[in-house]
């Protein structure tokens, strides 16, 4: 019987690598170090945000009603009560007819319910001429505004960035509940492949694909653990996936996953634990294996590295999201118009690499062992199964890099 099985959809995929993706325990890191994890639990607002009225301007606060009508040639005029300082909560009452200096951020003082920019005032002795109305609540946050003690200011499965460690500073939050990261293991087979250091012969080429799948992995919030070249020796093979399984949550294989009866990765995998899939409707990258052992994911990617990658966008982060507890995670695409025809095949959805410059995509074709079209290339087409092509002049969106 072929090791090659039933070629299946990309859906179909995608939804196997989702049913084995589990996340890897719960971890409490300091906030200055929690920049790119996932939050495993919702962070709530532990006070009010801000705990009192606020100007967001440099200028003077106001009743809004000493302002009505005010302009260029006939100012409302306000009698200064001096300024309100940075840190301090003056117990100013403002009256009707007056007004006092508050800098950005200051406290807003009782009374007022608006601030003019000090751009559209002027001082003139111990009076201020009030050159522009302002409405009730202009130029001010309010207490609460922004959070009410108790609201959800980050839910669980958040990827962390900049804005999201200053929130969380902004709450008090300063040990972060977070997913441990997955250590994903990652091999590369074939005899004819020679580390980076090395020049290879006639024959022979660089293992590119291990350090490609390890950055993609780390831009996924997960650890690679690198195992070196295995050749197409079936005992050293099992030996280093048993190895690489016993001491990591997930394992990519790059190469042998094609329908060459001399490949070994897929009967391995069987061997050891489950092979769900063997090939996907999917061009480049349709001889990928979606297997298990030990209850951990493990994926045979295809050993071209063009192929290897598109598998990687495709299928294997949804693995990883999964792993990371990402919950929503977000891939960055732009709308633009095709300039040439891109045939396809129905029954196959095909993903095509192209060069994006001022709203124009262009394909970039080559064949799957080639690296050029990945590093001239931002971006990739994806063309559905059931299309037979997209035309010049459509508009198409693209999987940015």
């Amino acid at each position: 019987m072929s090791i090659f099985l039933t070629v299946v959809p990309v859906s179909k995929a995608v939804a196997a690598v989702k049913s084995l993706a589990r996340t890897t325990g719960d971890d409490r890191v300091p906030l200055e170090h929690a920049g790119g994890r996932v939050l495993s639990e919702d962070i709530r607002a532990d006070g009010d945000i801000p705990g009192f009225d606020r100007s967001v301007v440099d200028g003077f606060a106001v009743r809004a009603s000493d302002t009505t009508g005010a302009g260029e040639a006939i100012p409302s005029i306000l009698r200064s009560r001096g300024r309100v300082e940075m840190g301090k909560a003056d117990e100013v009452q403002l009256q009707t007819g007056e007004c006092i200096y508050v800098p950005t951020g200051g406290v807003l003082p009782k009374g007022a319910d608006a601030v003019v920019m000090v751009e559209n005032s002027e001082e003139v002795g111990d009076e201020i001429l009030i050159k522009k109305p302002v409405a009730h609540g202009e130029n001010v946050l309010m207490h609460n505004e922004d959070f009410a003690r108790g609201d959800l200011v980050l839910a669980r499965g958040r990827r962390l960035f900049a804005q999201d460690i200053g929130m969380l500073a902004a709450v008090g939050c300063s040990t972060v509940p977070v997913f441990t990261i997955p250590v994903i293991g990652i091999i590369s087979t074939g005899n004819e492949l020679v580390p980076v250091t090395e020049v290879p012969a006639a024959g022979k080429v660089r293992d590119s694909n291990s350090f490609m799948a390890g950055a993609f992995v780390q831009e996924h919030g997960c650890t690679p653990r690198y195992y070196g070249i295995v050749r197409d020796d079936r005992g050293a093979m099992r030996e280093t996936l048993n190895l690489a399984v016993a001491e990591c949550d997930a394992v990519l294989i790059s190469g042998g996953s094609s329908k060459d009866d001399r490949d070994m990765t897929a009967a391995l995998i069987g061997e050891l634990g489950e092979v769900m899939i063997h090939g996907i409707a999917i061009a480049p990258g349709k001889p990928t294996i979606i297997g298990s052992c030990s209850g951990k994911p493990v994926i045979g990617l295809p050993g071209h590295p063009a192929s290897a990658f598109i598998v990687l966008i495709a299928i294997v982060r949804h693995l990883l999201d999964g792993m990371t507890g990402t919950a929503a995670p977000v891939q960055k695409t732009a709308r633009a118009r095709l300039t040439r025809n891109v045939p396809s095949t129905r029954g196959r959805e095909d993903y095509v690499r192209v060069q994006l410059e001022n709203g124009a995509a262009t394909p970039l074709f080559g064949k799957s062992g080639l690296l050029n079209t990945l590093v001239q290339s931002n971006g990739v087409i994806r063309i559905p199964a059931e299309s037979e092509g997209i035309e010049e002049g459509e508009l198409v969106e693209v999987w940015l890099w």
